[in-house]
């Protein structure tokens, strides 16, 4: 009863207990339901946005598959377009897009080992694994990359079990260790995978346990343990990285002691590896490019003399610098000349001119190379090909690729028979160049780059000396004298001994004759020349007709250059007067004006101790400079401000009264005008900076500048110029707390302030230190930006960024301004590297901008041009004290403010000019001291006294 009662009870929980799972469940049901709704309105926002993603990468590869094939040099479009293929997906466009790259470029080590991973994943039969083997051999021929080499060999053994797979395993590691198994610092990760695969084999090999080896498996397994044993031996001869835990391991896998020639070679590469440490450490802390520490462990290694650590230590340096031009040309003279192993030179030169294409010496040293290894001729003709599209920035680049190819060409034909293959493939290759020249690049340069026409010279002389064909040398050298060259003596001297060697006495004659009556540059030595062959193999009437031909000649040349000369002395004395004339203008309106402005008797009081005052040192050391189409009206006469302080001692004529709404301005400049000057504290310039080219309209010079240099650092005061009428003379003087602000102060030069261009730059003392010049731009050759000239002064520069960055990574632009702030149609524009400014060169030169031609070319700035010296006759007025005429010398229109009364010829005072007494020679030598400066007090004392 009490059973059948709990089993009751038993089935009751039951039924209750499933009823409630079942309303969990309809719960639970209709929560993940709700859930699932939530889950698909997501998915579908999700998938919406995933289609527009998609939408706007599709764009964006096709714009960048359209700029290709615009621009097929366009590394980094290339890499962008890789990059978006890689993530939508599209393995069949994204194997064509590295195809084509790789053919253009050599690919770097990141690039290689995703296209081989994506490679590998997709291949999946023995068919597919040998195209992936093709892909590492052409991975490894780029750069020398342990990594590449150790994905190389890891991804051979997944096919060992192929025929001859073991070897080939064992192949490939060997080559590994020969490329790059001398790497100090990743050697060693390729000698340990070697072993590591070895000692997989020896388990394969090992006889079973408790089992008796047979006597070939006893030699197989000793075979094997001595292969283990030689590669240990081997890595410790060469100084690795961690040697001691190597020799610590063979130590403990080895069941015999260490022999002592082991021991030996290791203690000896541990020594060359302290010797390498420097270098290695030397790399490790230094900032890209590394190019001094390379060329430094590159000198240690070219003094030790091992070929192998010298190539290693070449290529490690080219993988970081592949766009150094000059490092490849250093490598590949090393090879040509030490190494002189075929595989390794042409490999080095084929990659050097894939790297640097726009460096034509490396395409010259290319084709010498190949023709010293014996390349076939239809690969040379082909590279030549390939470097007269590769983009060169100079004319005469061109010229010397030809001269280049038609040596080379020259060299294959044999001149001993009449008529022969290669001698018309010559022929044809001169007149193609001089074709080339004139149509290609005369086009894209205006200019040939071959002016003195050396090229056709050189087909003269083979044509002269070898082919015996002096007519053909004859119409050569003709056709180079209507080219402009007949003025020059050296070219007809050239052809004169021409002649002379495989012509005849006829022809000599004939040359010169036209040589004197062509030449200008060297008249009389050619007329030399023709008086020499007379007088050795001419007769008397020929004598007698080369001497009336060679006066006859020098006589108009004399008559040529006296009309010259005269001709050069009028117009010298034109200029002359036309510039008195100008100064006479200038000085009569100046006068005007000033006897406008200046009030009768208006007397200024100018005390002993204000020629040490801040605001006059200053003009003197930094004056504001005028220049053409300023926006500013700086009046001349303010120029000169310090000259004008005197002019009250002579009156001049009462000006306008002014109207009331100037006043407030006349009572700030009184102010300004009485303001007690600041004395100068040389002690303070490295904490001062010196900001001009301001606007003279600027209202509160303090309030602007202030606000402006805050950011710089604490400023401890601004001391604005102002001239003796109390206007700004657009310059000042800020110091800061410290030198640390004042340094970074300087980093708002050329900021636009009011609509100019802001000069900031540090304070000098210009008397002190003359030569002070503060010129922020480099002056040298700068391949990897260009000078752009014949833009629309409407151009900004978001305009020209959007026109550059079509053909490279763009990292600066800058617009050319005068000091006004107007632009001059003239730009600099700064590529991330020489590659992509010589592409952009090729592709924007004669591109039109707002219907203006631009010009587009490297940029080589003139060296900035310096006064000459003054001449020794005007050694006396070189030794007066600058301040005497001011900080530019004396002025244009400057005036002598002493009374002519007290003008005295004296024998101890010459000459009194602008309130300074000038001591004669004699003086000066007596006495080291200064001239002394002369107030207005001085000068009013003087006439009172008269």
């Amino acid at each position: 009863m009490a059973a059948s009662v709990g089993c009751e009870e038993a089935a009751a929980a039951a039924a209750a207990e499933e009823e409630e799972q079942q309303q969990q469940g309809q719960e639970g049901s209709r929560e993940s339901e709700g859930e699932c709704g939530d889950e698909a309105e997501a998915d579908s926002d999700s998938s919406a946005d995933g289609e527009d993603e998609e939408k706007e990468n599709e764009a964006e590869i096709q714009r960048l598959e359209e700029q290709l094939s615009i621009n097929a040099f366009d590394y980094n479009c290339h890499l962008d377009l890789i990059k978006l293929l890689r993530q939508e997906g599209e393995l069949v466009k994204l194997r064509r897009a590295r195809q084509k790259m790789s053919e253009l470029f050599p690919l770097t080590e990141e690039i290689w080992l995703d296209w081989l991973k994506d490679e590998i994943r997709m291949a999946s039969e023995s068919t597919d694994r040998e195209k992936v083997y093709e892909l590492f051999e052409r991975a490894v021929k780029d750069y020398i990359c342990p990594e590449i080499w150790l994905e190389y060999a890891q991804y051979s053994i997944g096919g060992i079990g192929q025929e001859g797979g073991i070897e080939k395993v064992r192949s490939i590691f060997e080559r590994a260790l020969t490329a790059v198994g001398l790497h100090v610092t990743k050697g060693a990760a390729i000698w340990e995978a070697y072993r590591e695969f070895e000692n997989a084999i020896l388990e394969t090999v090992q006889p079973a346990a408790g089992s008796i080896p047979s006597p070939e498996q006893q030699q197989t397994l000793c075979a094997q343990l001595e292969k283990i044993h030689m590669l240990f031996r081997r890595q410790l001869g060469i100084p690795l990285l961690d040697m001691e835990a190597t020799y610590a391991e063979y130590e403990e896998w080895s069941e015999d002691p260490v022999p002592e020639a082991v021991i030996k070679n290791y203690k000896k590469a541990l020594q060359q590896m302290e010797k390498c440490k420097p270098y290695e450490e030397a790399l490790l802390v230094a900032e890209t490019p590394k190019l001094a520490e390379y060329q430094a462990y590159i000198d240690f290694e070219m003094k030790a003399g091992d070929p192998a650590r010298i190539q290693l230590i070449y290529e490690r340096a080219l993988a970081e610098n592949c766009l150094v031009p000059d490092l490849w040309a250093r490598y590949n003279q090393y090879l040509d000349r030490q190494l002189k192993v075929k595989e390794l030179v042409l490999s080095a030169h084929d990659r050097a001119v894939r790297n640097c294409p726009w460096t034509v010496g490396l395409w010259n040293r290319y084709l010498l190379a190949m023709e010293r290894h014996r390349v076939d001729h239809q690969f040379v003709t082909e590279n030549f090909e390939k470097a007269l599209n590769a983009g060169f920035i100079q004319a005469t680049d061109y010229v010397e690729i030809w001269q280049a190819y038609l040596d080379y060409l020259r060299r294959r034909v044999d001149f001993t028979q009449d008529s022969s293959k290669e001698l018309e493939e010559l022929r044809s290759a001169f007149a193609r160049a001089l074709e080339y020249l004139k149509q290609e690049v005369e086009e894209r340069f205006s200019e040939s780059g071959d002016p003195s026409c050396t090229i056709m010279q050189n087909w003269a002389r083979i044509e002269a000396r070898l082919c015996n064909n002096m007519q053909k040398a004859r119409e050569l050298w003709d056709s180079i004298m209507t080219k402009g060259n007949a003025k020059y003596a050296n070219m007809w001297l050239e052809y004169y001994n021409l002649e002379r060697a495989h012509g005849d006495t006829q022809h000599c004659r004939k040359a010169l004759h036209r040589a004197v009556q062509c030449t200008s540059d060297y008249p009389e030595h050619v007329c030399e020349v023709l008086l020499t062959l007379e007088r050795i193999e001419g007769t008397l009437e020929d004598w007698d007709a080369a001497v009336q031909k060679t006066e006859n000649r020098l006589a108009r040349v004399n008559e040529q250059r006296v009309k010259a000369a005269e001709k050069e002395a009028a117009l010298a004395k034109q200029e002359e007067e036309k510039a008195e004339q100008r100064k006479q203008a200038r000085a009569e309106k100046k006068a005007s004006k000033k006897a406008k402005k200046m009030k009768p008797g208006d007397k200024r009081k100018v005390d002993d101790d204000d020629e040490g005052e801040w605001g006059q040192e200053e003009e003197a050391e930094q004056p504001s400079k005028r220049h053409k189409g300023d926006g500013d009206s700086l009046l001349v006469d303010e120029e000169v401000e310090d000259m004008e302080v005197e002019t009250g001692l002579f009156g001049r004529s009462t000006p306008a009264r002014p109207d009331a709404s100037s006043k407030p301005k006349e009572k700030a400049a009184a102010s300004r005008k009485e303001a007690p000057k600041v004395l100068h504290d040389s002690s303070k310039d490295n904490i001062t900076v010196f900001v001009s080219n301001l606007s003279y309209s600027m209202a509160d010079p303090e309030a602007k500048l202030k606000e402006l240099f805050e950011s710089c650092g604490e400023v401890v005061e601004i001391r604005p110029i102002f001239s003796n009428r109390g206007s700004f003379r657009g310059y000042c003087y800020i110091e800061f707390m410290d030198e640390k602000s004042a340094l970074q102060a300087l980093g708002l030069d050329r900021k636009v302030v009011e609509g100019r261009p802001m000069f900031v730059s540090p304070c000098v003392d210009k008397n002190k230190n003359p030569d002070f010049k503060v010129f922020r731009y480099s002056t040298a050759l700068e391949k990897h930006k260009l000078f752009i000239s014949g833009l629309p002064f409407s151009c900004t520069k978001e305009e020209l960024e959007e026109v550059c960055k079509a053909h490279g990574s763009v990292k600066d632009i800058r617009l050319v301004t005068n000091r006004a702030g107007k632009p001059k149609g003239l730009a600099y524009v700064e590529y991330e590297n020489e590659a992509q400014a010589s592409q952009a060169v090729l592709k924007m030169d004669g591109m039109t901008i707002k219907e203006n031609v631009i010009k587009v070319a490297i940029s080589n700035p003139p060296l900035r041009k310096f006064p000459d010296k003054p001449e020794a006759g005007r050694a006396s007025q070189s030794m007066v004290p600058r301040q005497i005429y001011g900080a530019r010398g004396k002025g244009r229109t400057q005036l002598s403010l002493v009374p002519r009364a007290l003008q005295r010829q004296s024998n101890l005072v010459t000459k009194a000019e602008n309130g300074m007494v000038q001591n004669s020679p004699a003086t000066s030598s007596a006495s080291p001291e200064e001239p002394k400066k002369m107030s207005n007090a001085d000068f009013a004392r003087m006439l009172l006294e008269k």
